[in-house]
């Protein structure tokens, strides 16, 4: 079986196919969304998702959140003197997601199709297979997640053809894509985005709110613990706009209690910049797609963000067009990915249909100008495959020799946008021999070719010899061998998963020690009372008596926190 994943910046969740469509798999808590989190103890013993966020409000320093936004980096994580990188981190997390897939199903599953944001470039893309095959999984296909809220929606709401526009806001990256639906063709027009603006960032706005209103407090002398408590007050703050126009914020800090009232109105204008910064993409690609409003026939909100209620205001203004949540915005990558898994099944329920994308940047080569003067200026940049090419693609340019004699002509791979080759991202570098000759006699074409699974090849043709070089342009972040996936997962393999058997009764211990050093006076000591029953009860190791312990501390912990 070929499962969906949504690996998100601040949550994940794992999708399968039924005859009645794409449902979500449960994680070991029995919840849809596994908080993208990891944390390790002094022992060794990871934590991934709930649990791991709660130890990070205890711990910071040996936890870990947000690291989707450094994949494809070498950015190094280090928890209790292990070090990560940020697709070692994502493994886990995926690793996490197999386990619950394959509890819950019954059978072992071996693969997958992940998504990612559709604005993520080459490495980044390559880095999140990397981090499924370290998982242990067989990455099927790596799919935009617009894309994939595109499947799930156009596939099971009975939709009518039309030019639609994803609006995906999640955690920590925004994508907006245009696409268009005829009969059994989801065609991918232009995609474009910002893969550091989120639902992260919204939630820093109310911190800094807090700050503001409470001057006292000096920032810059809290500790980690303190500051990842601000910052999950912050979160509740910004979730009690679901329901109410006023939100309340409390935090304890120093023995002090500091409060703040927030409405709606107050904190929709300190996101003005915010705002701001989501209408650059989307005016990118409806220029892209050469779309204007007008031609938009539905709005479809994808991710958590989008549930703030401003932000769906901000969406309907925009577009003049109420948009559409028929789908839980949380789920609806995950369920569409489900979908495309169950389309290489080639699965009998499923409509035949016909999924296009797009190249998200643009591919080109580094060239030497001449100038007016006559001499020649490098580092210019030659766009051969152009952003929002649909996908899979082949382009090519002829290139000349510069110089008299040449022997050579070197060919970086970049991509980008910038006009300056040092700008965009270097991908390869090939270098080819041609026959001596005046400057501009010699030539190459040089033809790049680019597949739905972002795998990008090279040819370089010497025009007079006719001598052929091709190469797959591999970087830091091109697939793994087998025996180095080997190497990376017995690496990790020191590490100690938390047994998800007792996973509820590590989330709820947690929890309870975080409320207890939240709070003092005769509160502390009935919190203190409450989680030596339960640790008694632990300690029988008799699961009926763990059991009923288990809800009378989590009924005692639910009403002293409302």
């Amino acid at each position: 079986m070929i499962i969906g994943i949504d690996l998100g910046t601040t949550n994940s969740l794992a999708a399968y196919y039924t005859e009645e469509g794409p449902r979500i798999i449960p994680n070991r808590l029995g919840k849809h969304l596994t908080p993208s989190v990891v944390s390790v103890d002094e022992d060794g013993q990871v934590y991934i998702g709930e649990t791991a966020r709660e130890r990070m409000l205890l711990h910071p320093e040996s936890s870990a959140a947000v690291f989707k936004r450094s994949m494809g980096s070498e950015k190094i994580y280090e928890l209790s003197g292990k070090k990560f990188l940020p697709e070692e981190l994502s493994a886990l997390v995926l690793k996490a997601l197999k386990e619950d897939a394959e509890y819950f199903l019954g059978e072992e599953v071996t693969e997958a199709v992940i998504s990612v944001p559709a604005y993520f470039n080459d490495e980044r893309r390559k880095a999140t297979k990397r981090a499924g095959e370290i998982a242990g999984l067989k990455v099927e296909r790596i799919i935009s997640e617009p894309t994939a809220a595109a499947i799930a929606y156009g596939l099971y709401q009975n939709r009518e053809n039309g030019k639609f526009l994803v609006f995906d806001l999640g955690g920590g990256t925004f994508d907006v894509s245009i696409l268009e639906l005829f009969d059994s063709i989801i065609e991918v027009r232009a995609v474009a985005g910002d893969n550091f603006l989120g639902g992260e960032d919204f939630t820093r706005v109310i911190e800094q709110i807090f700050f503001d209103k409470n001057p006292e407090i000096d920032k810059e002398k809290l500790s980690d613990r303190e500051l990842r408590h601000i910052e999950k007050q912050a979160e509740n703050c910004k979730v009690g706009f679901a329901d109410n126009r006023v939100s309340k914020m409390s935090c304890r800090i120093n023995d002090q209690n500091y409060e703040m009232e927030l409405s709606i109105d107050e904190y929709e204008i300190k996101c003005d910049e915010l705002l701001d910064k989501i209408r650059q993409p989307i005016k990118r690609s409806l220029s892209d797609a050469n779309v204007k409003l007008k031609d938009i026939d539905r709005v479809v909100l994808v991710g958590g963000a989008t549930k703030l209620s401003f932000i769906r205001k901000f969406v309907g203004k925009l577009f003049h067009n109420l948009p559409d949540t028929s789908i839980n915005p949380d789920e609806a990558v995950a369920l569409g990915a489900a979908v495309q898994g169950a389309m290489k099944e080639r699965k009998d329920s499923i409509k035949e249909i016909i999924l296009t994308d797009v190249c998200p940047f643009t591919l080109g080569t580094e060239v030497v100008l001449e100038k007016e003067n006559g001499r020649f200026e490098d580092g210019h940049f030659c766009p051969i495959i152009e952003r929002n090419t649909t996908i899979p693609a082949s382009r090519t340019e002829r290139l000349y020799t510069v110089n008299d004699n040449q022997t050579q002509i070197r060919c970086k791979v970049l991509q980008g946008e910038s006009r300056f080759a040092s700008n965009n991202v270097l991908l390869g570098e090939i270098r080819i021999k041609v026959p001596k000759a005046e400057a501009g006699k010699e030539a190459v074409d040089v033809t790049y070719t680019y597949d739905v699974n972002s795998i990008l090849e090279v040819e370089i043709k010497v025009v007079s010899t006719g001598e052929i070089t091709r190469q797959i342009i591999k970087t830091n972040a091109t697939d793994m061998t087998e025996e180095e996936i080997k190497e990376r997962m017995e690496a990790l393999a020191y590490l100690k998963i938390h047994p998800r058997d007792k996973e509820e009764n590590k989330l709820l211990l947690l929890r309870g020690e975080r409320l207890y050093e939240e709070s003092i006076g005769a509160e502390r000591m009935q919190i203190e009372y409450a989680l030596r029953e339960f640790e008694k009860a632990l300690d029988t190791r008799e699961e009926s008596v763990i059991e009923g312990a288990r809800r009378d501390f989590k009924e005692f912990m639910e009403a002293f926190t409302e």
